[in-house]
């Protein structure tokens, strides 16, 4: 089994130009990457035509073609992973929205251990618009949600992608989740 040392070795190698050092990363990755795109499909409504393996190819496309990253490990990849999977999921969901209106919101919750629920689009919808105007307001929490429920990130791997401790993780997700408790109530009664 590769090291967190041979990823990080292989991310900086590719990020300094050698394109042979991602296709020797893809098989190390590939299922965690796997793991992350099953996490948030697990949830998803059964005519979802979003399988894992479609998931995962979509942003590893949107990986190799990122220009200009200086990876920094493992961790900061997977939260990049994490970004481009929820990018391509509301994405997915804007377009079915366009051509279907309607539907009822799901409410959702943000428990400790729970992957957010995605069967709805427009709860799916409803969420990224959250994030993004949480992330206007602080964007190290919004990060840190999107690590940890879309990336399925840990609280320590978070921690290390955004150069905080694990427990500065842990209040920003508290903090984001009130946060994003009290804009869905003003959704739901608004």
């Amino acid at each position: 089994m590769p090291s967190q040392a041979d990823i990080t070795r292989l991310l900086v190698n590719w990020s300094g130009g050698e394109r042979e050092a991602l296709d020797r990363l893809l098989p190390l990755v590939y299922s965690q990457l796997r793991q992350m795109a099953h996490a948030r499909l697990r949830e998803e409504r059964i005519d979802h035509t979003l399988n894992t393996t479609a998931l995962v190819h979509e942003a590893y496309i949107k990986l190799v073609n990122i220009n200009e990253v200086q990876w920094q490990d493992r961790a900061h990849f997977l939260a990049m992973a994490s970004r481009l999977m929820r990018r391509i999921l509301v994405d997915y969901w804007r377009k079915k929205k366009a051509h279907k209106r309607g539907g009822d919101h799901q409410r959702m919750s943000l428990d400790e251990d729970l992957i957010i629920p995605t069967g709805d689009p427009d709860t799916v919808l409803d969420l990224d618009d959250a994030l993004s105007r949480l992330e206007k307001l602080n964007p190290r929490q919004a990060e840190a949600v999107e690590h940890r429920y879309f990336g399925g990130l840990s609280a320590e791997e978070s921690a290390q992608v955004l150069g905080v401790s694990r427990a500065t993780v842990e209040r920003d997700l508290r903090a984001a989740r009130a946060w994003l408790a009290r804009e869905w109530g003003k959704q739901q009664s608004g």
